[in-house]
């Protein structure tokens, strides 16, 4: 059966004015300022009514299995609901594991993403975790970018104390397979890289990039915004052709909608920075003395509320705020079906009214959140 979108405000995510979107199955397959012709028996039609549409937003680090437990097993977060994200916007994520790779397991993370699948989702996921042994589901990274459908690249941690220290060399070993795999995979692919705080930063990305010229497209450093001096840095790193990843919901020194001005202030270019949440990393609780009470989940909604502020706030037009979550991540992960509005692309929407409130989610073509209301939910949550 046909859909069709009758009456959107269309930002594709440039602005297109008043269009008419029809949708075969989960495909658009045509946007035209009028399309009533297919207004029949046949079509299902829907009016939006003068709404703003955007494509569906892009959550490209997030923990849909959870993570934590850095106070014990008690605090390992649990894993995210298909609600979660339909309520925030979020059509396509992209997960992973966090400093853990032995309690939580790599297949588990694929059942979980295969599960968001079958559940009208559409999710990916990295390999590896914070450590230099990637764990991987075919015991090879090449073999993963190769035979795992859903398997994007690699993540490992750097500049923490967390981490494994890894050096140029060793990265760069992970770059090939993650690259050759790629190659034959029919995949971008790309090294996923966590920055924690310490002194060395991203000093070890110049290198790859600098001393090896390793192609930059491949790395792709999260938490960026964790501290001013990372930060700066990350805008030298931005400048040399590389994509930035800004967390939304845990992990900055200011809010991260400033960030993305600054760094715009600084000659950073829109299409060079992402935002993506970080959604059920485990974080710290305190009280009002700054004393710790417990453990929270990082939020899920965060890039949502920051677009929203860049535009509000920072005065930023709709079409640029939307590229944080919308085609450029999906440049970084190499989607390229996902994050733009157009004819052969997905139809993931999000539907909002002139004040910015999300009021409607279609993934893949299926109307899953209307007038606020969650029509489809997970198999557990009914």
């Amino acid at each position: 059966m046909l859909t069709l979108l009758k009456h959107t405000k269309l930002y594709s995510p440039e602005k297109m004015g008043m269009k008419d979107i029809l949708i075969a199955n989960n495909k658009i397959i045509a946007i035209e300022d009028d399309l009533s012709e297919f207004d029949n028996k046949h079509t299902k039609v829907i009016d939006l009514d003068g709404k703003i549409v955007t494509p569906g937003l892009i959550d490209q680090h997030i923990h849909v299995i959870g993570a934590g437990g850095k106070e014990g097993f008690a605090s390992m977060t649990p894993e995210v609901k298909l609600s979660e994200l339909i309520a925030c916007g979020s059509t396509t994520v992209n997960s992973l594991l966090g400093t853990d790779g032995t309690a939580r397991n790599i297949r588990t993370l694929y059942a979980k993403v295969k599960g968001l699948n079958q559940e009208g989702l559409s999710a990916y996921m990295f390999s590896g975790y914070y450590g230099m042994d990637t764990v991987t589901i075919t015991d090879s990274i090449q073999g993963d970018m190769l035979f795992i459908d859903k398997v994007l690249g690699v993540k490992i941690a750097i500049s923490d104390i967390r981490s494994s220290y890894p050096s140029a060399d060793d990265l760069v070993r992970k770059l090939r397979d993650i690259m050759v795999g790629g190659m034959i995979g029919g995949k971008k692919g790309i090294l996923h890289l966590h920055l924690g705080n310490l002194s060395s930063k991203m000093d070890v990305l110049f290198e790859l990039v600098n001393d090896y010229h390793f192609p930059i497209k491949h790395i792709s450093p999260t938490h960026v915004g964790r501290t001013k001096p990372l930060f700066d840095q990350a805008i030298e790193f931005a400048k040399l052709g590389g994509m930035i990843d800004i967390t939304t919901g845990a992990s900055k020194y200011t809010a991260p909608y400033k960030s993305v001005l600054y760094a715009l202030d600084e000659g950073v270019s829109i299409d060079k920075m992402t935002f993506s949440t970080d959604g059920h990393a485990g974080l710290t609780k305190f009280d009002d003395n700054g004393n710790a009470i417990g453990v929270r989940c990082a939020p899920i909604d965060a890039n949502l509320e920051q677009i929203q502020a860049l535009i509000k706030q920072g005065g930023l037009p709709i079409e640029q705020a939307i590229k944080l979550n919308t085609t450029n991540p999906a440049e970084n992960l190499g989607i390229r079906h996902k994050g733009r509005i157009a004819v052969g692309c997905d139809a993931d929407f999000c539907c909002f009214d002139e004040d910015l409130n999300l009021l409607d989610v279609f993934a893949k073509g299926q109307h899953m959140m209307k007038d606020k209301n969650i029509i489809v939910k997970g198999n557990f949550e009914l």
